[in-house]
């Protein structure tokens, strides 16, 4: 997996005029037009100029726009990327990058997420985005396109998110945040320097009543990192990661008369059956970083995790009794762990510098997998008993080539291959043994070519292959028969992009990217019902649109920001799905058919601290099914915030004021991909309110 290069950053290709009046910016803007991203070359560079669709939110951004739980809060400003809040702590956010990861009803697909240089995303591409700690962020990056593909599976884009440096006095941060049905959030936080340790320790524990009747969550997060340097050219990172979520209910998703009677309710089968969840995690990981000559530095990284859940679904009784059926309740016992290796080396060739990479990753997961009856909440019998395992191996290579002023380029290649075991103990009559395994590889490649007009203008087009295999929750079950689906295909992409960048003066910066992505045995939902899915694979699928980026500070009190996506995701042949046939030219469930986000920003110079915003987000059209039987609105929101910022001596105070949804604007969230019960809904909250305050003391 593409590391940290840590070697100096290339100098920033920008007018002087530009740089001065930066310096005289407020912090957060000047992070929008010179932010610093990693995740496309390796190395860290200028976003600006990476050769691929890359943005970055830094901390400023991630403290005003809510209490730090959710992605949703702060990433509705990037293009490319759809986090939709589902006001359903028990199933995580719904992120598509692109249209890819919309079928998913519960966890993260499509993407590659990563945490300090540790993947957040299991060897079968299932990631999870409720164990990342944004109490402790200092910057989310987001990476679309073909260069996401030399990340390895299920890698339509890459999510990275970087813990905040301590500072160099240590520092003692509480912080407390409240909101409507009964959200609070408390933190603690200890940060600093001490000799040659820099650490950062993270405590938080959330808890909300939930929006929707069965929806309350109790959430306990410690997230701590600790770099030293060992000699002048060896740096060590240990990061620890403890999440403990043990209350979330899952109101389930509504039908529309549901929804149109109240949309605050739950369906009976979520009381009835109790549905919900209980997870706890444990991780720890370990980056070595070692610069070997001025030319040349090597990564080695290595972690492990245990992770613990329950799930109790919403199976009907008479559903749970038949010898094929897995029960009600799902029990996972899993264990997991990866390593990489990176080498890294710049050299000069007969034309301009190369900067090459070669790297190694090898990931496992094993998981103790039972089901259990629910007998309305209660556990009951066992029904399914099997160990699960899958490991993942990539080798990957890239260069990056600055050939002059005027022109530069990419390559990269990754071969991967996932290999699945299922061993299975729960052989009955009328329920055989399931053990198999499934095995998948696939070499990607990937070019690009950037054209560099002057020290303003970048124009560059990637192209590059990719592919997904199934996760082991979309090889879980196969309709009207016991055991894992073992016969799902993996599916195959083809990518590629066109992007421009510009500053289009000294106080505004503007990126416009046209993507194209055609995928054959495309992973879709078959049906979904009670939280257990059925999977099948679609025939080939196309998604395109547009991305647009501006930002500007247009006087030294007020700035803007303007994010938007257009999105045209189609099947491109007809299948058969749950009996039906989907015709061709279908939209693809799940995916809004644009989006937009646009921010105003006020900060008076007569009130030093002060902050003012006013947000709009717009939703475009989602299908809900395959079939295309119903479709969401379209919908446009607006929020509003106030921030304060103090400072007494050594004391740092803040405090923050929201209003979501100004309006009340009564609004689909999101959907649930073919429900078979049409319970496709999940309605978005009202009007909604929010407040924060932090106190820092530097010692």
């Amino acid at each position: 997996m593409p590391q940290r290069f840590t070697a100096p950053m290339r100098p920033l290709r920008a007018a002087p005029c530009l740089a001065a009046f930066l310096a005289l910016s407020d912090g957060a803007h000047a992070q929008i037009l010179q932010e610093v991203v990693i995740s496309a070359s390796g190395q860290e560079q200028q976003s600006f100029d990476a050769p691929a669709a890359i943005q970055a939110v830094g901390q400023d951004v991630i403290e005003s726009a809510g209490p730090r739980v959710n992605l949703s809060e702060s990433l509705n400003r990037v293009p490319g990327i759809t986090v939709l809040n589902r006001q359903n702590y028990a199933q995580d956010l719904q992120l598509s990058i692109r249209g890819s990861g919309s079928r998913a009803p519960f966890g993260i697909r499509g993407a590659r997420l990563i945490v300090d240089g540790i993947p957040a995303t299991m060897p079968d591409g299932q990631g999870q985005a409720s164990t990342i700690s944004l109490a402790s962020a200092r910057r989310i990056e987001v990476l679309r396109g073909p260069l996401a593909q030399l990340y390895g599976n299920s890698s339509a884009g890459v999510v990275q998110v970087f813990t905040a440096d301590g500072p160099a006095r240590p520092e003692l941060r509480f912080s407390v945040d409240a909101g409507a049905q009964g959200l609070r959030r408390y933190g603690v936080q200890a940060a600093g320097q001490q000799g040659g340790v820099n650490y950062v320790v993270d405590y938080s524990d959330f808890r909300t009543d939930g929006w929707r009747a069965n929806s309350a969550a109790e959430r306990r997060h410690l997230n701590a990192r600790l770099r030293t340097s060992v000699g002048e050219d060896t740096r060590l990172t240990v990061v620890a990661n403890v999440f403990d979520q043990p209350v979330s209910g899952d109101p389930l998703g509504l039908t529309r008369a549901q929804m149109q009677a109240n949309p605050r309710q739950a369906d009976v089968r979520s009381t009835d059956y109790k549905a919900g969840k209980d997870v706890s995690q444990r991780q720890l990981g370990v980056v070595l970083d070692h610069r070997i000559d001025g030319e040349s530095d090597f990564t080695a990284r290595v972690y492990a995790g245990q992770r613990d859940l329950d799930n109790r679904l919403s199976i009907p009784l008479a559903a749970q009794l038949p010898a094929t059926s897995a029960g009600g309740v799902v029990r996972l016992d899993r264990d997991y762990s990866g390593a990489g290796l990176r080498y890294s080396r710049r050299d000069a060739v007969g034309l301009g510098q190369v900067r090459y990479s070669v790297g190694l990753d090898v990931e496992r997961m094993g998981e103790h997998r039972q089901g259990f009856i629910n007998n309305f909440g209660v556990q009951g019998a066992l029904k399914r008993d099997e160990d699960d395992t899958v490991q993942s191996t990539g080798l990957y290579t890239q260069a990056d080539w600055l050939i002059n002023e005027d022109w530069s380029a990419v390559a990269g290649l990754r071969a991967s291959r996932v290999v699945f075991r299922v061993n299975d103990f729960f052989i009955r009559p009328g329920n055989p043994d399931d053990s198999g395994r499934a095995s998948f590889s696939a070499t990607n490649p990937v070019i690009g070519l950037t054209r560099h007009f002057g020290a303003d203008s970048n124009l560059y087009f990637n192209i590059g292959r990719g592919f997904e295999t199934p996760t082991f929750a979309e090889l879980g079950y196969r309709a009207g028969a016991s055991g894992p689906n073992l016969a799902l295909r993996d599916a195959r992409s083809t990518l590629a992009e066109l992007g421009f960048k510009t500053r289009l003066s000294e106080r505004q910066r503007l990126d416009v990217a046209l993507f194209h992505v055609d995928t054959r045995d495309e992973i879709v939902v078959a049906s979904s019902s009670g939280g257990r899915t059925f999977y099948t694979n679609a025939g080939k699928t196309r998604r395109s649109g547009i991305e647009l980026a501006h930002s500007a500070q247009w006087t030294p009190q007020w700035r803007t920001h303007l994010a938007l996506t257009t999105l045209n995701a189609r099947f491109v042949e007809a299948f058969s799905s749950s009996g039906s046939t989907v015709p061709r030219g279908n939209r693809i469930p799940g995916t809004p058919q644009r989006t937009l986000f646009g921010e105003v920003v006020w900060q008076p110079q007569i009130w030093p601290g002060f902050t003012a915003a006013l947000e709009m987000v717009h939703t475009g059209r989602m299908a809900v099914d395959d079939l295309n039987s119903d479709r969401t609105d379209a919908a446009t929101v607006f929020h509003a915030r106030l921030g304060w910022e103090q400072r007494v001596g050594a004391w740092r105070f803040k405090q923050y004021v929201r209003i979501d949804n100004i309006a009340d604007k009564a609004y689909v969230g999101s959907v649930i991909a073919n429900e078979s019960n049409r319970r496709f809904f999940e309605p978005a909250p009202g009007r909604q309110w929010g407040l924060g305050a932090s106190a820092s003391y530097a010692f």
